[in-house]
């Protein structure tokens, strides 16, 4: 949990399976427990766990706050501390982050810099073409501190840093940036088989 003292901005990112959603619900539930209010946040397009929830792949869930791409979290969160006062707000929880546009991420630095609240956002770092998404990539850029969530790669014992789209069984290299799927589209792999997929494919 957030030190006494400034805010930060942290970016915790991960591969498919690597836990960051269930990582959600319970830094949640770690300060709900002591009393600590908190706000979770999840982008629409994000529909796993529907448009207000955040679902994790080991079945936990938790009602989230939609994300638009014209939202302006900064206002938002301005807005439920308006709202709660004289209780605080203690953090803000940012799940599928990398579906954030640039706008939201510096709207993010102005809760973290002007409203002094800690946001954790949590997201894939890069896409199964291995290019950075638009929200990493300005996590990457602004964020005070920045973690990596690590998961096991799907045909190996190496820690995965990428992912595979798959269609009909068949590795995929071509594509709309943004498609969400379960395991069966997507999984999490290291480098070497990420090669070797396309290279037998």
């Amino acid at each position: 949990m957030e030190e006494i003292g400034l805010a930060q901005l942290y970016y915790k990112y991960g591969t498919m399976n690597s836990g960051k959603s269930f990582e959600i619900i319970k830094v949640a539930h770690n300060y709900e427990e002591q009393g600590k209010q908190v706000l979770i946040y999840s982008p629409s397009v994000s529909a796993r766990g529907g448009v207000d929830r955040v679902g994790s792949r080991v079945g936990f869930e938790r009602d989230a706050i939609p994300v638009q791409e014209d939202t302006n979290l900064y206002e938002s969160v301005k807005a439920f501390v308006a709202a709660a006062a004289p209780s605080k707000i203690y953090c803000v929880l940012i799940d599928e982050a990398q579906f954030l546009k640039k706008h939201h991420i510096l709207e993010l630095t102005a809760v973290v810099d002007e409203l002094n609240i800690p946001v954790m956002a949590f997201g894939l770092k890069n896409d199964f073409q291995n290019q950075l998404f638009e929200g990493s990539y300005n996590l990457l850029v602004q964020a005070d501190k920045i973690e990596e969530i690590k998961t096991i790669c799907w045909f190996c014992d190496r820690k995965a840093t990428m992912v595979i789209r798959f269609h009909d069984g068949q590795p995929m290299n071509a594509g709309e940036q943004i498609l969400i799927g379960g395991n069966e589209d997507y999984k999490p792999v290291c480098r070497r088989c990420y090669n070797e997929a396309f290279r037998k494919a």
